[in-house]
């Protein structure tokens, strides 16, 4: 099946997400404007305009009502999908780097930089209702960090805690009620670029520039598995349907045009997720890729490169039939 590829961003992919049903493309890049598609025909439906600058992170709610951004401008904005207006703009000392709702969207969360004298801190905000006087409402909760700075962040079970990962390869778990530390972790070796979470939320994997991806249980933060590879992991996810999980990565940016795309160092990865074997590569990108997701009914994948396209791949059918071959007894 020959992929859609998404042209609408000047400058390298940052992040992508699906919203919840799976209609919607969301992607955000190191130019300023978010853009959204249409991920059944790869048409871009709009941009939302107002960053000053790079954007790094996104994330859409539960009901695809609102949208959260975060970037390099110093804000975290929020925005009406509808219309593609900048609601609320949040201002903060240093760049945004992470950003996300809650399960419920009643909550929304999102991390700054330690840089320019300031320290990383971590905010939550209540979403619950989203308008202008939320870019100057205080956070219900803050909190700042001392050791390394938070890289990737996601929320944990039933909105109690946010799981942070950090640049010296970190996992920690917080709770919400106090802002305190509940378990702390070190998996990796270097910085945590991305985690996303299983379909039902009780895992997570995280892709790490130790060139491994890891998963983890949610709540115990236990280690569960381990995917290695011979290159820097930007990003990984976790298949809706199968157990199957895609990395994606390469070398850092400036060392890029040293290689070419022959030797397959930016193809999307797949792994079995029990057995940690890798089973399939997808080649498309000219660069490292930055961001990967599966599509909610587990059927395509979208990729987001340091080249600025988006692709989305569907499976052929020899993909669902590929079993595993292993002893029953």
């Amino acid at each position: 099946m020959k992929p859609l590829m998404l042209q609408g961003h000047e400058r390298a992919i940052t992040q992508i997400k699906y919203n919840r049903e799976g209609d919607l493309l969301f992607s955000v890049a190191k130019d300023s404007k978010p853009n959204v598609w249409w991920s059944l025909n790869g048409e871009r439906l709009g941009t939302f305009n107002g960053h000053g600058g790079v954007v790094w992170c996104l994330d859409v709610d539960w009901e695809t009502i609102h949208l959260i951004t975060g970037g390099g401008d110093s804000s975290c904005r929020l925005w009406d999908l509808e219309t593609g207006k900048n609601i609320a703009t949040i201002k903060t000392n240093s760049s945004v780097r992470t950003c996300n709702f809650s399960f419920s969207a009643y909550q929304g969360a999102y991390t700054t930089d330690k840089a320019m004298g300031h320290p990383c801190e971590v905010f939550i905000i209540d979403t619950r209702t989203i308008d202008d006087s939320l870019s100057s409402q205080a956070p219900i909760l803050k909190w700042e960090i001392t050791d390394s700075k938070v890289t990737s962040m996601l929320w944990g079970t039933l909105d109690e805690t946010i799981i942070t990962g950090h640049e010296a390869g970190d996992l920690i778990q917080w709770d919400l009620r106090t802002g305190k530390k509940l378990h702390s972790i070190k998996e990796h070796t270097h910085q945590i670029n991305d985690m996303q979470l299983s379909r039902d939320g009780t895992m997570f994997i995280t892709a790490s520039k130790d060139q491994t991806a890891k998963l983890f249980d949610t709540s115990s933060l236990e280690l569960l598995k381990e995917y290695k590879t011979e290159r820097p992991v930007n990003s990984a996810a976790l298949s809706p349907i199968l157990d199957h999980v895609v990395l994606g990565g390469g070398q850092d940016a400036m060392e890029v045009t040293t290689t070419s795309t022959r030797q397959g160092k930016f193809d999307a990865r797949f792994f079995h997720l029990v057995f940690e074997e890798e089973f399939g590569r997808v080649k498309g990108h000219f660069g490292p890729i930055n961001s990967l997701s599966f599509h909610p009914d587990g059927k395509s994948f979208a990729s987001g490169g340091e080249d600025g396209y988006v692709r989305v791949q569907s499976f052929d059918q020899s993909y669902f039939d590929y079993t595993f071959d292993y002893n029953r007894d």
